[in-house]
């Protein structure tokens, strides 16, 4: 008779997601996630599923960590400038001490163009990013602390494309000044 193996789901699949990121989706073998979860195969497509399917929920769980993270962040100060000023600023110490550059843009590039359901997620994350952004740009015009003339949603859009394209640069170059440096300059072009 076959014994049912009891595990922490939600442990494993932070632990699985380290795989993912590290690896790729393309380069984690399901003998690596499974022994990063501490189950055999059959635990696995018996709770959650196929490789794909522990994909998915690993970058959903990922995604929605971050939006919880940056929810707090932003709702923890009375100032929208200081909450953008301070989102920014987080999202650098994220990219220069990360261990392995952000999930959510490593899937962009290998998975996301091909894949709807992976798509999917990581749209509703930046969707969730820009709306935070826009949210508070235009509390922050309304206080005047940010220029009446600014378009809220461009200047989102603007700064999560800004986000991205650190990451980049950090990956190529590891260097952490030219990011603070970058950021900087996105701040001073925000509150002017």
């Amino acid at each position: 008779m076959a014994r049912n193996v009891e595990f922490d789901e939600r442990a494993a699949v932070s632990k699985a997601m380290e795989v993912f990121w590290k690896k790729g989706y393309n380069g984690a073998s399901m003998r690596e996630l499974t022994e990063a979860m501490g189950i055999n195969s059959s635990s696995l497509y018996n709770t959650i599923g196929d490789k794909h399917q522990l994909f998915v929920r690993c970058i959903k769980n990922y995604t929605e960590t971050r939006m919880d993270d940056a929810k707090k962040q932003i709702y923890k100060t009375t100032s929208p400038i200081k909450a953008i000023v301070n989102f920014i600023n987080a999202s650098v110490n994220a990219i220069i001490s990360g261990h392995d550059s952000c999930l959510a843009i490593k899937t962009t590039f290998e998975v996301a163009t091909d894949n709807a359901d992976v798509q999917a997620v990581l749209k509703a994350d930046s969707d969730f990013t820009h709306y935070l952004l826009s949210e508070m740009i235009n509390e922050a015009i309304a206080l005047g602390e940010i220029p009446g003339g600014n378009d809220p949603e461009m200047l989102a859009d603007f700064m999560v494309s800004a986000f991205t394209g650190w990451h980049e640069a950090f990956i190529l170059h590891r260097n952490p000044a030219r990011i603070k440096r970058m950021a900087k300059f996105l701040i001073e072009k925000v509150t002017t």
